[in-house]
């Protein structure tokens, strides 16, 4: 099989994996562990976790039109006057989000990386971006705040993401 005709899933194999270790650090949390910070300044634990989902499905579902209408809610828990959620909706909103990501990673090719898309915005300062860089960046957004959380989890003596 050539290289052309492997679904991208081959090519993020780890990512899924690192989900299941956030959904399984993030279903363990009371709520008294979701509030928890790094500093008085910062998001809490539960608003870092909305802000990974609303996050994916931003940028999967408005930007690249994955996903049906039933996730385009989670794209609004961003949103500073979202309440804080109980650990069993932000695994509920992990697994939809990842479903959305992982379906799509499964049915596109490395051909359709190059494809763009315009900002559902409209924002003229914004230009297309490829799939290869939103895919990318919704990777590394997951990592980067999956540390978030590991940190202030640990600063608490919460055992955090277990790699």
């Amino acid at each position: 099989m050539s290289d052309q005709n492997l679904s991208l899933s081959s090519y993020y194999r780890g990512w899924d994996v690192y989900q299941q270790h956030l959904v399984k650090m993030i279903g363990s949390l009371s709520m008294e562990q979701l509030g928890l910070r790094a500093a008085p300044h910062m998001w809490s634990v539960g608003m870092v976790a909305t802000h990974i989902v609303a996050t994916r499905v931003g940028w999967f579902h408005y930007w690249m039109g994955e996903g049906g209408p039933e996730i385009a809610a989670l794209g609004a828990w961003d949103d500073s006057m979202e309440p804080l959620r109980p650990a069993s909706e932000l695994v509920a909103g992990l697994e939809s989000s990842w479903q959305v990501i992982w379906s799509a990673l499964e049915r596109w090719k490395t051909e359709d990386l190059a494809q763009t898309f315009a900002d559902p915005h409209r924002r003229p300062d914004r230009p297309a971006l490829s799939r290869q860089w939103i895919i990318w960046h919704v990777l590394e957004h997951d990592m980067h705040h999956g540390g978030e959380i590991s940190l202030a989890l640990g600063m608490h003596g919460v055992p955090a993401i277990d790699l």
